[in-house]
């Protein structure tokens, strides 16, 4: 399966600021592997640029988080990870194969938002470090 550089959503995907509960769109996710980030662009303007093990070790998945707890906190993975392949999954959020081969965690779109580390957002989250539900 060849790698995406960038995948453009579709308009009709949307999430929810967690700030402001407005509707957002996911318009843009771009690697960027000179910097090992991904750029996530919403149609409010907002553009992130996630460090790759900053998103693997923020998985949501049961095997990486447990089961039951309901709280996503932060585990590094135990080598340097780069997402081979990303797609949407329904209208709410994306999976991500990373080269690990882990490919369980969907990351929903909110979720994003919550664990971007961007200034902005960790300054409307208090200065904590984010933990999700």
């Amino acid at each position: 399966m060849e790698s995406i550089t960038a995948l453009r959503m579709n308009r009709g995907f949307r999430c929810y600021d967690r700030f402001s509960m407005k509707k957002l769109f996911l318009t843009e996710i771009r690697r960027l592997p000179e910097s090992r980030k991904l750029r996530l662009t919403w149609d409010d303007g907002h553009c992130a640029e996630m460090d790759y093990d900053h998103l693997r070790g923020y998985c949501p998945c049961a095997g990486c988080q447990g089961h039951g707890t309901g709280e996503v906190k932060f585990k590094p993975p135990s080598e340097p990870v780069e997402p081979l392949d990303i797609r949407p999954v329904g209208n709410y959020a994306i999976s991500i194969q990373w080269s690990d081969a882990h490919d369980t965690g969907i990351f929903r779109f909110d979720f994003l938002r919550q664990i971007c580390p961007c200034d902005v957002c960790t300054d409307n989250a208090e200065g904590s470090d984010p933990e999700v539900s």
